[in-house]
């Protein structure tokens, strides 16, 4: 049976792509896409999970969720562009009425208790809201999956914090110390998959609406990176969130107890792994540490080789 699945995120083109991907797995049951801002605004997010799925057209349209109207006073639109989807200037789709979407979390975890996986590609507020919305939540959840931290990696927002920690400390810790069985895939595993502009050149089914919506895209974030930090290349991070849920066999991990820094000029956002032998609490997730980058690949290359 397809995994029943909901997928948070703040699209962003490594976002975008992710999201791709899962709406054309026949192994996911994607109930519902619920927006959050972090690289993009609450209001934009929310057009970003609209045209996405338009563009996409996908065999089953999940749920779409709103985002919280919520400021970080940070964002990502200097990878991203200023739309989070490389200013492309997709025609504008109409808006359907989606549901909140700590609701709407809330909402199809109850109807599936104990079967949904929730992939998290943004900041922890949303599940953090949709937690004090229902406080049993946290134990109805298959698992949680969340992009976050880093741990002997340099921070992607400050030398110490990653960007999607940093701009909500409080509702990670709230996560992180919540009763629910999580998943962290921390910078260290994350920036393994590298996309380069052969790569893109490469995609499969190249006349697909799909590939043709990647294609249009990702030249932004490679060209950003390139200027940004001198890389030939753009980190599809947030795919590998999806590979924790699709592929987890591609990936190890151990178990640790993590907290995150909620305060400091240099410190905000930092996420501490205790790997003392008498750590400060019971290990409380299970912490990625390598990838099959060959596997994660072939994966991406399966599925848009369906992909309508």
């Amino acid at each position: 049976m397809p995994q029943k699945c909901i997928i948070i995120g703040d699209p962003g083109i490594d976002t975008a792509f992710a999201m791709s991907l899962a709406l054309h797995d026949s192994t996911l049951d994607l109930l519902g896409l619920v927006a959050t801002p972090g690289n993009v605004t609450a209001e934009q997010a929310t057009k970003n999970v609209h045209l996405l799925i338009n563009a996409v057209d996908p065999p089953k349209w999940p749920r779409l969720g709103a985002a919280l109207s919520i400021d970080y006073e940070m964002d990502g639109t200097r990878l991203h562009g200023t739309d989070g989807l490389g200013n492309v200037g997709f025609p504008p789709v109409s808006l359907h009425q989606p549901t909140p979407g700590d609701k709407l979390i809330v909402e199809l975890v109850r109807q599936h208790p104990h079967e949904v996986i929730i992939l998290v590609l943004g900041p922890a507020t949303m599940l953090q809201r949709a937690f004090d919305r229902d406080p049993e939540l946290p134990s109805l959840i298959d698992r949680v999956i969340m992009m976050a931290g880093t741990w002997k990696e340099p921070g992607n927002y400050s030398a110490t914090a990653e960007f999607h920690a940093a701009c909500d400390p409080s509702s990670l810790r709230g996560v992180l110390r919540s009763a629910a069985n999580i998943t962290l895939i921390p910078l260290d595993v994350s920036r393994k998959l590298f996309f380069s502009p052969s790569d893109l050149l490469e995609l499969p089914s190249p006349e697909s609406a799909t590939c043709r919506f990647l294609r249009k895209i990702v030249p932004y974030g490679i060209r950003a990176s390139c200027n940004l930090y001198g890389s030939e290349g753009f980190h599809l991070k947030d795919v590998l969130g999806l590979v924790a849920l699709a592929r987890r066999e591609l990936l190890t991990s151990e178990r640790h107890f993590v907290d995150v820094e909620l305060r400091g000029d240099l410190t905000r956002g930092m996420t501490v792994f205790d790997t003392r032998s008498t750590p400060a609490g019971k290990p409380n997730a299970n912490v990625a540490t390598s990838v099959d980058v060959v596997g994660v690949r072939d994966y991406i290359t399966k599925i848009l080789k369906t992909a309508g």
